[in-house]
């Protein structure tokens, strides 16, 4: 993703928030220009540690979305307009189209653009925790720090009251926020829950094309390493439908190679995150097999 990122954007500086020390070391030896990494104990506050009590893997690193651009913005005086990313992104194209689209606004925010099939999934959120902006200005600071106190009091892997996650409370903002800006860009925030409904293209350059306008990012959901060397993609769920843009996967694992290559001189025989092929292929046969109550007591029990 960073890589990618500032292939699109030079002049951008990238903040990573490093939950483990093998993460920070890391991105210091990488010594990439441009980037700072932000160890998770600069960031954590009493009221975090209190909240990580309660919370699983996922969820504290859902509770962190807000409190990591609320710490920047208290730390780094100069930071005027800030943007939380997803890691498991890709950018295909310059992203200025998005920021011309965004000009003044005190905050953006991307909806999930649900495929016509998915579209009750929206009752978990309208809009994605993939990209949200935030202006240091009077508005765009009281909808970070209202995020961030809302997330710290409650923030769990269950649609509850109105709330799910870090990515629900996201659904009053248009109302809620004066100049709060929904991306429009056609290009943007592409994923598995909308990519179906989509038409894709080569440009003359070849460039990756979505619906007659360039492709800026992807969100890689689902996506997985293998201890293997191999990938898994998608579920069925999302395949059986229709195919995944093969071409937009296959530029994201050859980025990846790329990069776990280049890790790996640094830490040898780094396999951080990858998963076994075998645990993934069971997995992947339950989600296609088992009755949608024992997978949702499953995944309860694993607190994903």
């Amino acid at each position: 993703m960073i890589d990618s990122l500032m292939r699109q954007s030079s002049d951008s500086h990238v903040f990573v928030l490093c939950l483990d020390q093998q993460t920070s070391d890391i991105i210091t030896l990488l010594a990439i220009p441009g980037v700072t990494g932000i160890s998770l104990a600069e960031v954590e506050t009493e009221e975090l540690l209190q909240a990580k009590k309660t919370r699983g893997v996922a969820e504290y690193c859902w509770t962190l979305s807000p409190c990591l651009p609320w710490y920047l913005f208290e730390n780094y005086p100069e930071i005027d307009l800030l943007t939380y990313l997803d890691s498991d992104l890709l950018f295909y194209s310059p992203l200025q189209p998005i920021f011309d689209e965004i000009g003044d606004s005190s905050v953006a925010i991307i909806e999930h653009r649900f495929a016509p099939r998915l579209h009750d999934r929206e009752v978990n959120g309208r809009f994605c925790v993939e990209w949200v902006t935030f202006r240091r200005d009077d508005e765009g600071m009281a909808c970070l720090s209202r995020w961030r106190d809302q997330c710290i009091e409650w923030c769990y892997y269950r649609l509850e009251d109105g709330k799910m996650g870090d990515q629900k409370y996201l659904d009053e903002w248009p109302d809620r926020y004066k100049h709060c800006h929904i991306i429009e860009h056609p290009g943007a925030g592409v994923a598995p829950w909308n990519y179906e409904k989509h038409t894709f293209g080569v440009s003359a350059m070849g460039a990756i094309i979505v619906d007659a306008s360039p492709l800026i990012f992807y969100h890689f959901h689902q996506f997985q390493l293998l201890e293997n060397g191999g990938f898994d993609r998608l579920s069925t769920f999302y395949t059986s439908v229709c195919p995944e843009p093969d071409g937009i996967y296959l530029a994201y694992e050859s980025a990846l190679t790329r990069t776990l290559e280049r890790v790996r001189t640094i830490v040898p025989g780094f396999s951080g995150g990858l998963r076994s092929s075998r645990q993934v292929a069971r997995r992947r046969w339950a989600q296609r097999y088992l009755p949608f109550t024992l997978k949702e007591a499953i995944r309860r029990f694993l607190r994903y």
